[in-house]
């Protein structure tokens, strides 16, 4: 993945993380916000239909697809979705 991409990703993320006030997992921007950063990490997702907020920038979000990620920002602030 390009650099570009992946600064663009953690501005999303990192957007969607701390931006105001706590918004509840399940809002639709957010949940399309995950789709996107799942997508640009290239895994397979469709679309994110539901997310479970599992601390300050950690979520698990699960797919149309049947597939669930955990998407987080790591200690180098690097965006990081990881298959469960």
């Amino acid at each position: 993945m390009s650099k570009r991409t992946t600064i663009w990703a953690a501005l999303v993320l990192t957007t969607i993380l701390d931006g105001g006030p706590s918004p509840a997992a399940d809002d639709p921007a957010v949940l399309k916000d995950l789709t996107a950063v799942i997508a640009l990490q290239g895994q397979p997702c469709g679309q994110v239909v539901t997310a479970t907020k599992q601390g300050d920038n950690d979520y698990i979000a699960s797919c149309q697809d049947g597939s669930r990620y955990r998407v987080f920002v790591n200690a180098q602030g690097r965006v990081v979705v990881q298959k469960q």
